[in-house]
Formats: structure tokens, C-alpha cells, sequence
């Protein structure tokens, strides 16, 4: 059964979450489209809610298409089987990992208003977003965290295709997944209402987020 919107499908995958309910684990939300999500997640289990910055490399040409991501602190994962069938020299690789680590300090100046990142030493973090297609943004987020010395990491989406539901498992404390069906076209088909998340939204709700936290 598809979500309504990305609100709806944060407030049912809060269900999964409860044990981390008034605790000092914090949400990161994956912008845009698991800003709406994280955020009924954060204010379902009372956590205070924040982003980790997260842009996929798309090949040239086909940029839907992942051949790696990269995160906040310089983190850079590649799908070294994309790179290798298609012979992306790593040139090409640079220019498109510095075109996108411009967006990277680009949304951090406009998404924290001037606040510094939080710490997450020792912390559980939840990361989440509106869904998990080949994964590729969530392991470089996973990586982040644990380059920051995250003390527990969890991720957390309404739906996850099976292979990058099988690779996350592996790699953190936690998969907090409501949907890993068969059958996986892409996120947007689990959603009744997928429109984008423009910046505007972002901000408002990680400033409703931080007030209540403040």
C-alpha cells in the first residue's frame, strides 16, 4: 500500500523507532526528501533533528544513475563496479564530486543558517531518509557517521530495495525498514504524493525542529 506523502510515511516509521523514544539519540535527515520524514520521526520519539549532507555522483549523461556519494567530512564512496563496467576515468570522477561538493557547502549554508553540525561522538544517530534505491547515499552517510564516532548508527526508511537493504544490514547497528518488497522500480512508486521538497521547506521544518529544542 503506497504512503500518502513523505509526512505519512515518517509518522508510520516512527512505529519501528519507539524504543530510542525520549532518549539522546538524534535524528539526521538525508535533504531533501527525508527532511518530511525525519521530521515525523524526530517529533514522534521527542529527539531533536538535524541533516547529514549527502549528494550522489551521477554518471555524465545519466545522472539518476549512482556511481558513488559523497557526505559531510570529505566522504567519498563509489560503486566501483558502475565505474568499472562503464570505464569512468577518474577525471570524470573528480569534476562531478567537485561540482557536487559545492551543492554539499551550498545547502549546509542555507539548511543551518549559520548553526555549527552537532556532534555525534558517542551519540546514537538515526539517519533517515524517504527511501533507499541502490543505497549508495545512505553508506556514505553510515560512513560519515562513523567518521564522526557515532556510538550507535541506525538507518530508517519507509521502503528499501532488497539489495540495498542486505548491504546496509551489514553495515550498521540497525535497518529500521517498514517496506522491502520484491519488486523495486523506484521510491517514488511507494508514494502517492512524491512532489519535490523544495529548499523553502527544509528550512521551515528544521526551524520548527530546533525552536522546540532550543
Amino acid at each position: 500500500m503506497p504512503f500518502a506523502d513523505r509526512r505519512d510515511a515518517g509518522r508510520q516509521l516512527a512505529d519501528l523507532l519507539l524504543a530510542y523514544k525520549d532518549t539522546n539519540a538524534l535524528v539526521l535527515a538525508l535533504p531533501r526528501g527525508g527532511v518530511p520524514v525525519a521530521y515525523e520521526v524526530a517529533r514522534a520519539l521527542h529527539l531533536p533533528l538535524d541533516i547529514m549532507l549527502v549528494r550522489k555522483l551521477g554518471v555524465p549523461g545519466h545522472e539518476e544513475f549512482a556511481m558513488g556519494a559523497i557526505a559531510n567530512g570529505d566522504v567519498e564512496v563509489l560503486n566501483q563496479d558502475v565505474v568499472d563496467s562503464l570505464e569512468i576515468p577518474p577525471d570524470v570522477i573528480e569534476a562531478v564530486a567537485a561540482t557536487e561538493r559545492a551543492e554539499l557547502a551550498r545547502r549546509n549554508a542555507i539548511y543551518r543558517a549559520g548553526r555549527p553540525a552537532p556532534d555525534l561522538r558517542d551519540r546514537t544517530v538515526i539517519i533517515v531518509d524517504d527511501g533507499i534505491a541502490t543505497g549508495a547515499d545512505m553508506r556514505a552517510a553510515v560512513e560519515a557517521a562513523n567518521a564522526q564516532h557515532a556510538g550507535r548508527v541506525v538507518v530508517a526508511a519507509p521502503v528499501a530495495s532488497r539489495s540495498a537493504a542486505a548491504m546496509l544490514k551489514e553495515m550498521v547497528d540497525e535497518a529500521a525498514l517498514l517496506e522491502v518488497p520484491k519488486s523495486f522500480v523506484g521510491v517514488g512508486m511507494f508514494y502517492r504524493d512524491f512532489s519535490q521538497t523544495p529548499d523553502e521547506d527544509v528550512q521551515r521544518l528544521l526551524a520548527d525542529a530546533q525552536a522546540v529544542f532550543e
